[in-house]
């Protein structure tokens, strides 16, 4: 009976073993030398098909502005009155890059930065029709998604359209200790196609990675590591393994009398 017992140890040790997570596979930044050259603290937003973005026009001359500055209000089917309070018109860019901008007609600004929309727009309003406007954009939908083995997981809105991997992983509370820090996979709209990128958080290449600065609509996933997936399997099966392991002990028991 005592050999049993010292089997049934020795296999609870092995299993421990197994299941125990390295230092190694969970610090983050321990490899690599950041390269200085290649870090970079600029970032530009590039306007894509199906983003919502509002443009305000402003100047000295109210009056010429009104006209670029349409507010979005819901009428009452009834009395045909306003309700609630107007909010600034959003423009939804197409698949085409094209919004419906009011009397300018169509304008292209998918694929431009928002500077280069706010050149675009100050080339046609001035002089004919507002004197040196000034001229805001912003993205109403920015968001990304964090997907997978983190504490949060969900889609997040962002709302000055500039965020970098660590600090969107930051917002879904960090990565649970089963998560795998060297395969972070980031999915991108290029395009029109999904491109998958790979990070590696345990290596500090990650801060000239091309998607250290996050876009609009970013899918990021975290996958659970071996051992993680093995006791979900096993816990599926507890029923199962506590009754094998019942028998197994007997057979112990009755072979080592």
């Amino acid at each position: 009976m005592q050999k049993a017992k010292k089997i049934v140890l020795l296999l609870l040790l092995i299993v421990s073993a197994t299941s125990c997570v390295s230092k190694k596979d969970i610090t983050y930044f321990q490899y690599d030398a950041i390269e200085q050259a290649n870090v970079t603290n600029s970032y530009e937003t590039v306007l894509k098909p199906d983003d919502l973005v509002q443009i305000t026009v402003s100047a000295v001359d109210l009056e010429a502005v009104k006209h670029f500055n349409l507010p979005a209000v819901n009428f009452a089917s009834t009395t045909n009155s306003a309700l609630g309070t107007p909010q600034q018109q959003a423009y939804l860019i197409d698949n085409e890059g094209y919004i419906d901008f009011p009397v300018l007609g169509r304008l292209k600004i998918g694929g431009l930065e928002r500077k280069e929309v706010i050149t675009l727009l100050r080339n046609k309003l001035s002089p004919d029709y507002v004197k040196n406007p000034t001229i805001n954009i912003r993205i109403t939908n920015y968001t990304i998604t964090i997907l997978g083995d983190v504490k949060k997981p969900g889609t997040y809105t962002i709302p000055n359209e500039r965020i970098t991997i660590l600090e969107a992983i930051g917002l879904a509370g960090d990565l649970n200790i089963t998560g795998k820090r060297n395969t972070i996979k980031v999915f991108r709209e290029i395009n029109g196609k999904k491109i998958q990128f790979d990070v590696d958080l345990r290596s500090n290449k990650i801060f000239t990675s091309p998607v250290y600065y996050l876009q609009q609509n970013d899918l990021v996933y975290v996958d659970q590591n071996k051992s993680s997936s093995q006791d979900a399997a096993f816990n599926r099966n507890t029923g199962l393994f506590v009754s094998i392991g019942s028998i197994l002990v007997s057979l112990i028991a009755v072979l080592t009398r």
